[in-house]
């Protein structure tokens, strides 16, 4: 009987050793696969950053691999000496700021009128937000559309274009009708209050993760945005900075293809330093604002698109 004990400990532990090595092989595994990923999206990053302080020509030839070499800054010299750069970061500033806010006041009360089990034609309404997920009218009907509203040319058009993006309305109804109980409506009715008091003061409080994460794809989407800038605006002086980051980087080209005479262009030796310099003013300013809201950012996504 002793005998038989002493083999089923033995067992055991073998067992246990068996199954912390395989964890241990698992782990490390897992860890190295993470590294490698990390490394993999980083270095590119990384080598934008060192190829926009090197010589030119040591980063044609391959030269500049993982440290800068003959550093300079010529490229953000001729960058933020350009006016059409301020010009551009104070409209973007504006399309962002002013674009984000008016995003949320029509994407939150929108969302928290469709996630109300009181509203019966709530789900007929979601339909005609969900068909505009697959079918557009055209760019040239739109076009004609926002041509008749005298839109063209004006920087309303950037600011009221995708005034509301289907995907995070869907996210932000979800949030609130798994968020927020309806027993918490009722509970306040009976005190009196209204749809619009109970939107105001218990709504939108507590759903700051969601509204966290909505505004980060909003403010990225209108910083990134240059298609509806470069469809229906031709005034230089009300484009955001991608289109004036657009037309250096083509002015640059016509350079690098022989047209030195282009207004506008930089010198041939520096014009990959301008290229470089340029990716990193038009990316640095939204990878500064995701630290300050990445504690929301995971939580609101996965409560919002994932729970219902």
């Amino acid at each position: 009987m002793a005998n038989k004990n002493e083999m089923t400990v033995v067992n055991n532990k073998y067992r246990i050793k068996e199954r912390d090595l395989s964890d241990r092989i698992f782990h490390i595994s897992v860890l190295v696969l993470s590294i490698l990923c990390f490394i993999v999206i980083l270095y590119p990053l990384w080598f934008v950053v060192i190829a926009s302080i090197s010589n030119s020509d040591m980063v044609n030839r391959g030269e500049v691999v993982f440290w800068p070499k003959d550093i300079r800054f010529y490229g953000f010299q001729q960058i933020f000496q350009d006016a059409r750069i301020l010009t551009g970061y104070k409209n973007t500033l504006i399309y962002v700021v002013g674009g984000t806010l008016l995003n949320m006041i029509v994407t939150m009360p929108a969302a928290y009128a469709l996630s109300r089990p009181d509203f019966k034609a709530r789900n007929k309404v979601m339909l005609y937000f969900v068909f505009t997920m697959y079918f557009s009218g055209g760019l040239v009907p739109t076009y004609m559309q926002i041509n008749n509203l005298g839109l063209i040319n004006t920087p309303w058009i950037l600011l009221v274009m995708v005034l509301i993006n289907t995907y995070n309305l869907i996210i932000a109804r979800t949030f609130i009708q798994n968020t927020i109980p309806n027993d918490l409506y009722e509970s306040a009715s009976l005190d009196g209050c209204s749809h619009f008091r109970f939107f105001w003061s218990i709504v939108l409080p507590l759903s700051k993760a969601i509204i966290s994460v909505e505004m980060l794809y909003y403010a990225v989407f209108h910083w990134n945005d240059y298609f509806n800038a470069l469809i229906y605006t031709s005034n230089n002086d009300i484009q955001p900075l991608q289109m004036v980051l657009r037309r250096i980087l083509l002015q640059n080209e016509a350079f690098a293809n022989g047209n030195g005479g282009v207004q506008g262009g930089y010198a041939q030796s520096s014009a990959d330093q301008v290229k470089y310099a340029v990716i990193i003013v038009s990316t640095v300013p939204i990878l500064c604002v995701y630290p300050f809201i990445q504690k929301y950012f995971e939580k609101g996504v996965m409560i919002g698109a994932v729970k219902g």
